[in-house]
């Protein structure tokens, strides 16, 4: 056995040195041919690049690699573009021109180069890149074109002879006319031979342009328009011919390279299947799941039509492969193509570098380009970025590139030119941004590297094509391949994107509209807000305690009121998320800082009776001065307040705005209100208007929220001189509030009037005629007598009293919580609320309020005031009338205004002020303290004078009667 093993060793080592000893002569003999055939190299020294933009960039480089001088050219439009400063030289074409005419004036081109000692001419692609004439134009003044000689071009360029060259050197075509088509009748001719559907397609070619499918013939004739007119735009020709439609095709290009030897080689295919509007979006290489036999047809086929023709540089020959492995000729392209880059990854040859050579007179033997020794290594993708809007039909956008930040990494390639920051794209030439290449070993490993790649792309200023490209390439069919060009037809889905989220530029672009025209919200002083961080004292991790609101879903509105008056002790509800920072800080409280709390009070304050943190002034505020969501806001505070229920202050008829709306409106916000967590709806009439309060209460107990009806209160029930606004008015006004429905009364004391014996009149009077009526009071602290007020009204019959943190009480604001729970303790109306937690949540608010200091209603106020009595402005508007006094430059004249607020109340009637009528006596008195107006010039002058609007509208009766 070992000597037959030996004898095998020794047979295949003889076999193995006679085939090498072949080899060798061979290749010498090879070798002897090439230096007896006599060639001269033509040494290119200045290469001028007749195009813009990406391709004249990567030419320069393959130029500087080589030692080649080089020049640009650019029109007018183009004088701020990458490509102008990447060449050695650089001259100005095309004055008077438009825009892509001046790419397109042959003989200013040609004397540019003449007079610049220029060797050779590389068109690039689109603009003069297949035009014989500009080919012939080079060599007759002794310049080499770069690309294949005039003849083949005028040839290959008309795609009726590029057809017939076809069928002559044997390779399949489409069926299709022979001769070009004027008219609908020729068309008409072949469509009784060969039928339904059809392509129409430019004689000259156009790069996707002035193609057109008919299915039928109600298609044909706007079709046949179409396809013309677009081919005249886009070469000039508006000839066209007719070809059979292949259907479920895919689009597989061959790259090939000729030289002047008659030498032809391919580097392989691209799959080009991936198009919209026969566009190609998309370039992969390899084709994906090609049969290595019809691979080899192919590429035999378009090395056959380019010897046969004499092609002599780069080029590509296109092919329809049908769903039958048949493949047919499109066409030839006698360019470089946009695609190009991908052939060059799989096979590691420079395309561009190569052109230069074979123009200066080098056979593809010298430059290494054997068929043999080209080589498949891996896969690669191309993807063209554009600006261009995929949401909106793929529409161009323009504009300046605010950000721009490249992918990078192992096995991606970017081809660009004016992709960089403050790059400004114009309507004037292609949209092409930028050409991606992603490289592997596997087309699936190349797909994966250009998603990573496009994710790493920040390009804001101008929309791009990113979002569909990702689509695309994260579509399962794509990574599988064998698309066909109707992929994108029939995907519709590769149209439904996710809107970006661009987080830093808002930030950058925030900060920059600070910096330059100061805060987006109007800042009432220029007081600094401190730089500090609010901490609230660790929670420790318990579940959140029931609370009032679990009562209420049990118990429904009804239940939930028969259980408020049932508790025996005194009940709060806070206002620290609403009312307290709308009367202390002009309502600028963010939803950040809400919710920081909010854990803090669910875990320690299930006992209170609610929260109030929506309607009133805070819907406007959040949406006109801090840029949030309200409905966000409640939604989620609900999620970190689950316990606690909620409360709002709705304006009747009003909503959260200022004027009435339509009463489908209010039914629908308060359905919506509900839906995103609201519970118990104070609802209120700033002129206690009943037919105003019918359309609130009414669409508050459709919603199933709990309906707390309001009494506006004003004037002085105690003093018998007042006689307007006397205990008769209001117990007649609550007995049509109980009538209409109402769960809860609420006593709405928006000035802080009540004084403790009115206080105790009016509810005994009221607690005498409706005995199981649940009570709720609420008012401002103006003058300072709060808590004196609550303990009267708790020993009279309320159930409930509104009350905020410490830091955020006194003042325009409510009474006191930790006074009022710290005077209740050990009484009857204990509300059994710890004080030591009232003091922490305290501490966090303190700290809270210095971040809003340019708010700050104590920079002007520094103390409550008993002239409330007098003037009665509500504590809401108290600091915001202040803040509008100093605005308007009446800060040193604030007391005169709140004596004028006093004489246009009277002026109005005496009404009752609440927003918004107590906007329109606000506006009335600083109208009349700007003009120096008394009340008695207003009377004796009202028809002269410009009132404001609000006063108008009031008079007209938008508010009520």
């Amino acid at each position: 056995m070992y000597r037959v093993n030996n004898l095998l060793q020794t047979s295949y080592c003889v076999r193995s040195t006679f085939a090498s000893c072949k080899r060798l002569l061979s290749s010498s003999k090879a070798n002897d041919k090439k230096q007896d055939k006599k060639y001269q190299v033509r040494k290119i020294n200045k290469l001028l690049v007749a195009n813009r933009g990406e391709i004249a960039i990567r030419v320069f480089r393959a130029c500087t690699e080589n030692n080649i001088r080089t020049v640009a050219i650019y029109s007018a439009e183009d004088e701020g573009q990458l490509h102008r400063i990447k060449a050695d030289e650089s001259f100005k074409i095309g004055k008077g021109l438009a825009p892509i005419a001046a790419y397109l004036n042959i003989p200013e081109i040609i004397k540019v180069a003449v007079k610049n000692d220029v060797d050779a001419i590389h068109p690039g692609y689109g603009f003069l890149s297949e035009n014989g004439d500009f080919a012939k134009a080079c060599v007759e003044a002794g310049i080499s074109f770069i690309g294949p000689t005039h003849d083949v071009i005028y040839r290959m360029g008309d795609k009726l002879n590029a057809r017939q060259a076809a069928i002559d050197a044997k390779v399949p075509v489409i069926p299709g006319t022979t001769e070009a088509v004027s008219n609908l009748d020729a068309v008409r001719e072949f469509v009784k031979e060969h039928g339904y559907p059809i392509m129409l397609k430019a004689a000259r070619g156009g790069g996707g342009r002035g193609m057109r499918v008919a299915r039928s013939e109600s298609e044909l004739e706007e079709a046949f328009q179409r396809a013309s007119s677009e081919a005249l735009a886009a070469v000039g020709d508006g000839r066209l011919f007719v070809e059979r439609l292949v259907s479920q095709a895919r689009h597989i290009e061959v790259q090939i390279i000729g030289d002047h030897f008659g030498q032809v080689v391919h580097l392989f295919e691209r799959d080009c299947s991936v198009q919209r509007r026969h566009q190609k979006v998309i370039e992969v290489a390899p084709a994906t799941n090609l049969d290595p036999v019809i691979r080899d047809r192919m590429t035999a086929d378009a090395v056959r039509i380019a010897k046969y023709v004499g092609y002599q540089n780069a080029g590509t020959v296109e092919f329809l492969l049908d769903n039958q492995g048949r493949h047919y000729f499109i066409e030839v392209n006698c360019r470089l193509q946009v695609e190009h880059t991908c052939s060059e990854e799989i096979t590691g040859i420079d395309i561009v570098q190569s052109q230069i050579k074979i123009a200066e007179g080098k056979p593809l033997a010298d430059l290494g380009l054997e068929q043999d020794k080209i080589k498949l290594m891996g896969a690669a993708v191309q993807c063209r970025m554009t600006t261009e809007d995929p949401a909106n039909n793929f529409t161009p956008d323009v504009g300046r590139i605010d950000v721009f930040r490249s992918a990078e990494g192992f096995g991606i390639r970017i081809d660009s030119a004016s992709a960089y920051t403050d790059a400004v794209i114009s309507p004037f030439y292609d949209s092409l941004l930028v050409k991606v290449i992603a490289h592997s070993r596997n087309h699936q490993e190349a797909c994966a590297k250009m998603v990573r790649a496009l994710k790493e792309f920040r390009i804001r200023g101008v929309k791009t094509n990113i979002p569909f490209l990702l689509n695309v390439l994260q579509h399962e069919q794509f990574l599988q391949g064998s698309l066909t060009t109707s992929f994108i037809d029939e995907n519709p889905n590769l149209f439904k994107f996710l809107p970006t989220q661009n987080r830093a530029q808002k930030l950058l672009n925030y900060i920059s509209e600070v910096l330059v025209n100061g805060p987006l919200t109007p800042l009432g002083t220029d007081v600094k807000p401190m730089k500090i961080k609010p901490e609230l004292p660790h929670i420790k991790k318990k579940e959140i305690p029931n609370g009032w609101r679990q009562v209420l879903l049990q118990e429904g509105p009804t239940g939930f009121a028969k259980a408020v008056r049932k508790h025996p002790q005194a009940l709060i509800m806070d206002t620290t998320m609403r009312d307290a920072h709308q009367s202390l800080l002009a309502t600028r409280v963010r939803t950040r800082d809400l919710k920081k709390s909010a854990p803090f009070v669910a875990k320690n304050f299930s006992k209170f009776f609610s929260v109030e943190n929506w309607g009133g002034a805070t819907f406007d505020v959040a949406l006109r001065f801090l840029h949030e969501c309200p409905w966000d806001r409640l939604t989620e505070l609900r999620e970190l307040m689950p316990n606690i229920p909620f409360q709002m202050l709705l304006r009747g008829a009003n909503a959260v705005g200022y004027s009435n709306y339509p009463d489908n409106v209010i039914d629908s916000f308060c359905q919506m209100a509900v839906n995103h967590g609201m519970d118990i709806f104070r609802v209120f009439d700033s002129l206690n208007y009943l037919p105003n309060m019918k359309v609130g209460i009414e669409a508050v107990g459709k919603a199933n929220g709990v309906i707390s009806a309001a009494v506006c209160y004003t004037g002085d029930v105690a003093d018998t001189s007042r006689t307007k606004y006397n205990l008769d008015y209001y117990v007649k006004y609550v007995d049509e509030l109980v009538k209409m429905g109402t769960h809860i009364l609420s006593i709405k004391d928006m000035a802080g009037l009540l004084k403790p014996r009115a206080t105790t009149m009016l509810i005994d009077a009221i607690r005498q005629k409706y005995p199981d009526l649940p009570i709720h009071v609420h008012t401002h602290d103006t003058a300072g007598t709060g808590i004196a007020n609550y303990i009267a009204a708790l020993e009279a019959g309320v159930d409930v009293v509104d009350v905020t943190v410490d830091s955020l009480s006194g003042m325009t604001s409510q009474p006191t919580m930790g006074g009022l729970v710290a005077a209740l303790q050990n009484t009857k109306h204990d509300t059994g609320i710890n004080l030591e937690r009232v003091n922490e949540y305290s501490a966090f608010w303190e700290q809270t309020r210095l971040l809003y200091a340019p708010f700050e209603c104590t920079t002007t106020m520094k103390s409550g005031n008993a002239d409330v009595y007098k003037n009665e402005i509500p504590g809401g508007q108290y600091t915001n009338l202040q803040f509008q006094a100093f605005s308007l430059g009446l800060g040193s004249q604030f007391e005169n205004v709140k004596k004028s607020y006093i004489e246009a109340n009277q002026l109005l009637g005496d009404i009752i002020k609440v927003t918004p009528s107590s906007k329109v006596v606000g506006d009335l008195a600083q109208f009349m303290v700007q003009n120096n107006l008394t009340a008695k010039n207003v009377r004796e002058r009202g028809d002269e004078l410009s009132f404001p609007s609000s006063v108008v509208e009031f008079m007209q009766g938008q508010l009520g009667q």
